[in-house]
């Protein structure tokens, strides 16, 4: 039984381990072109598993900030994902040890998650572990290949592919906001706010990790105060 639902769980995670190693090529190769060796890269990805979160923290590494500011960056950038281990701890199956809950936060990511949450009823550990047997190492792995390509293709190719994660984020806001007008008005404030810190005298001297803690937490709370989403009360 758990044999079928690790296998269930690798399945389910292929279209993600395809995705991953898209990403996670171009982060490799950042990496590397930034400084760091093809083994800090690759231990990285294998050791946090968070897009955003690594990217934001490779440029913080990048700029030598301080450790205060690597925190803190990625506790608001990943503090998502300590609510969907919450969530998907209470969907796992209760006759499992509880310990499982651990192994499971650690590779719980926004695709692992999702399809977690869509299978029916009580969901065994061993499913997310499948999930994560495809999943982590096309993370790892797609910044070993980037890593490696780093050090010897050209440089107006690796500019090239640099582009990728730029148009990979435009493919994950643009569709939503579209259909969602608040999230629309949240990206431009967020654009807008990034923009001021970039340009204006004063502003463009704090360090990218503080800007990215200040731009969150301030659109975040300006968005949930000016349009709240209303829960929806059924009989």
């Amino acid at each position: 039984m758990r044999l079928k639902y690790f296998k269930k769980g690798m399945k389910d995670g292929i279209p993600i381990l395809l995705g991953y190693f898209a990403v996670s090529f171009t982060f490799g190769m950042m990496a590397v072109q930034g400084g760091l060796s093809v083994f800090q890269s690759v231990s990285i990805s294998f050791l946090n598993l968070t897009s955003a979160g690594q990217f934001a923290g490779l440029d913080i590494i990048l700029a030598a900030g301080s450790l205060w500011e690597m925190a803190l960056t990625q506790l608001v950038i990943n503090l998502r994902y300590m609510l969907m281990s919450f969530s998907v701890g209470q969907k796992l199956d209760k006759k499992y040890a509880w310990w499982h809950r651990f192994g499971v936060a650690f590779g719980m990511t926004d695709e692992i998650f999702a399809i977690t949450m869509m299978q029916n009823g009580a969901v065994p550990p061993y499913y997310v572990y499948g999930a994560m047997a495809v999943a982590v190492p096309g993370w790892t792995l797609g910044t070993l290949a980037g890593a490696l390509a780093g050090q010897v293709l050209p440089d107006m190719i690796i500019s090239a592919l640099g582009i990728a994660i730029y148009g990979m984020f435009l493919a994950i806001i643009i569709p939503p906001a579209r259909k969602n007008s608040t999230l629309a008005w949240v990206i431009l404030g967020a654009m807008a706010l990034s923009s001021a810190f970039k340009y204006i005298p004063g502003l463009n001297r704090v360090s990218s990790g503080f800007v990215i803690i200040i731009v969150t937490v301030v659109v975040a709370a300006v968005a949930a105060a000016v349009r709240p989403i209303r829960e929806e009360r059924h009989e």
